[in-house]
């Protein structure tokens, strides 16, 4: 399985090897500290291995998001559900040089269309630390509502639920 997503402006494929610099810059820095960063250079190295080795043992994973044209990732969106994941997530980053232009929303809109259409969920969540403004806002764009009673991947966790599929299609 090797899915091509398009939207307007971007086109999400499969992680690959080349896109380690942007997501190890991403990872080591202060930015990522939200999403299981600020890493070693080692320990960024191991979570891209896992980033790939998602697709291999799930079938899916977070897409590399590209900006139509070119093949160079700016980020990383999509579904994701480690064996420990409470619940199936969508979610994203995108590299520091490309926020703030709406890729994220866009990607992950398309995201949440796959994973409803394609890979057949229910339900989805974003785990989301309540110091990330950024990505509340970013859900409750998306339609997501805050979900008190879904159980955190940590402690502290928001958990907001993206909307059903027969509300979203």
């Amino acid at each position: 399985m090797n899915p091509i997503l398009q939207t307007e402006r971007l086109t999400m494929r499969m992680p690959q090897p080349k896109d380690w610099d942007g997501f190890r810059d991403f990872m080591t820095s202060e930015r990522s500290r939200y999403a299981g960063g600020h890493l070693t250079e080692a320990k960024a190295y191991r979570a891209f291995g896992f980033e790939l080795g998602h697709w291999q043992l799930r079938g899916f994973g977070s897409f590399a998001v590209c900006l139509k044209g070119t093949d160079d990732a700016i980020g990383m969106v999509g579904p994701w559900q480690p064996i420990e994941w409470p619940a199936p997530e969508i979610g994203w980053f995108i590299w520091e040089a490309h926020e703030g232009q709406g890729y994220a929303y866009e990607a992950a809109v398309e995201a949440r269309r796959y994973v409803y259409e394609v890979l057949n969920w229910p339900s989805a969540v974003s785990y989301i630390d309540p110091a990330n403004a950024r990505s509340i806002t970013l859900a409750e764009r998306l339609g997501a509502t805050l979900d008190k009673d879904a159980q955190p991947l940590d402690p502290g966790d928001l958990v907001y639920r993206h909307p059903a599929p027969e509300v979203v299609l």
